[in-house]
């Protein structure tokens, strides 16, 4: 019903009862808006208060003596765990990997506990060891691997169970947070997982993959690591807001293979970590898939692993086999410079294919990448891992290296800015004070992973 409905019609009199009548009517219209001006008053403050109530703690009531200074806390700045993941890492020991408060970790001294509660009403308790493995980058949250290992299998009788943790603020064990991290049905706990064959013999552990990604430069990146790996591999993608409808367009043929996993982790952005939480990540990939592949790897979408001198992987990995862990040696390629050719069609082209300036400075420290035997890991970072079992190689330039293409990654217009002479092919060239040189050997794979790609997932769209 409208407002004006509730008014009084004035009567059709003389004019000076009009007048009357009138001075009347706006007297009952102003008590009126009042009236509706009070209503939403009162809506308003029941608004707020429902508000407070649902966000604001009760005060305490104060103690007697005024000497006593209470100190009231309301709400948390940082959890005291996040978990992303829990695994088993073999018959007798467990991981549970999550984010953690990082003043708790860098000025405290937290500590975990486990308990494995039995579904035959059977528990045993182990105290926990925990790692922080990145290396001091963590914000606001840091990475914590706890491993739980007992002294004999807890669930021996395949009866099931649960993995519960304990998470303590402190030195002192009266304050903590009780949570399961893992539970098992009954008859689900299979030892053969653990042992060799796995189900493949490489594995991709990718990085959080975030901001605005060309979906060619993912393309041509998975077309050419799918080939290199062989069809016993297998690829894990992190989507941190990176994975537009585009970027999984070109995956989905290879989803469907049975060759790509992709997690959405889009949710790790609650969470102040270092570089979208890519050390969480890489930890929970280690641990997730452990026993899947015989080594993992670690590397980024901007990346390429190249086997120099006619090496295998198959020849260079038997050799590396008594390391639990190699890196990696970067050569840096320039995200812009190509030669100038009349015949070069370059926008039909793939990175790779048209980027052919490595960085030749010497003597001076890169970023490496790296493989590992995940079976004798309990965690790891980004570039490599410190918690291991066994030895690290990482003189291996000779045997494996791989090209970086920086700044390639999020460029959606053409990738060729700046053209070199053909006499570039020959000699040194100086661009923004670096020294660069020709390198073709990427170039000379491209028709074969073409057709590669074409043979295993048909044809796809052109560049654009």
């Amino acid at each position: 019903m409208e407002l004006t409905s509730l008014l009084p019609k004035p009567p059709l009199h003389h004019p000076s009862l009009l007048r009357s009548d009138n001075l009347r009517f706006r007297h009952r219209f102003r008590r009126i808006r009042h009236r509706q001006f009070d209503l939403h008053q009162c809506l308003n403050a029941l608004q707020a208060e429902s508000v407070a109530k649902k966000y604001n703690t009760a005060t305490p009531p104060k103690p007697k003596d005024p000497n006593k200074r209470v100190f009231e806390s309301y709400g948390n700045a940082a959890a005291l765990f996040v978990q992303m993941g829990a695994y088993r890492g073999g018959p007798r020991t467990f991981a549970v990997v999550g984010l953690a408060s990082k003043p708790i970790h860098v000025y405290g001294k937290p500590w975990f506990k486990c308990e494995w509660i039995s579904n035959n009403g059977s528990s045993y308790r182990a105290k926990a060891y925990k790692m922080l493995p990145d290396w001091g980058y963590g914000r606001v949250y840091t990475v914590v691997v706890v491993n739980c290992t007992f002294p004999f299998n807890p669930n021996q009788d395949n009866n099931g169970g649960k993995l519960m943790v304990n998470a303590y603020y402190g030195e002192s064990q009266r304050k903590y947070e009780k949570f399961m991290a893992l539970e098992e049905s009954s008859g689900s706990y299979n030892e053969s997982k653990f042992n060799p064959p796995y189900q493949y013999e490489y594995l991709y552990c990718g990085s959080s993959l975030y901001g605005n990604l060309s979906a060619d430069r993912i393309r041509e990146w998975m077309a050419y690591h799918a080939w290199f790996f062989g069809p016993s591999s297998h690829f894990v993608f992190h989507d941190a807001g990176g994975v537009s409808p585009e970027v999984m367009a070109v995956l989905e043929p290879w989803v469907k293979a049975g060759r790509v996993t992709v997690q959405d982790i889009r949710d790790q952005a609650d969470y102040d970590g270092y570089y979208y939480n890519q050390f969480l990540v890489v930890n929970d990939c280690l641990h997730r898939y452990r026993y899947a592949a015989n080594w993992t790897f670690f590397f980024d979408v901007d990346e390429y692993i190249y086997l120099p001198n006619g090496n295998t992987l198959e020849s260079v990995l038997n050799e590396f086999s008594g390391y639990t862990q190699f890196t990696i040696q970067q050569n840096p390629m320039s995200s812009m410079l190509c030669l100038n050719g009349s015949s070069q069609e370059y926008s039909r082209q793939w990175g790779f294919e048209k980027l052919l300036f490595r960085e030749s400075r010497t003597k001076i420290r890169r970023d490496r990448k790296y493989a590992i035997q995940a079976k004798n890991a309990f965690a790891t970072g980004v570039h490599m891992s410190e918690n291991i079992v066994g030895k690290s190689l990482h003189k291996t330039e000779t045997k494996i290296h791989y090209y970086h293409y920086h700044n390639t990654i999020t460029q959606h217009q053409e990738l060729c800015r700046e053209y070199l002479p053909s006499t570039a092919v020959k000699q040194v060239t100086w661009f923004n004070k670096l020294p660069y040189v020709y390198d073709n050997n990427m170039k000379k794979l491209a028709n074969t992973i073409k057709q590669f790609e074409l043979q295993t997932i048909g044809k796809q769209p052109e560049p654009h």
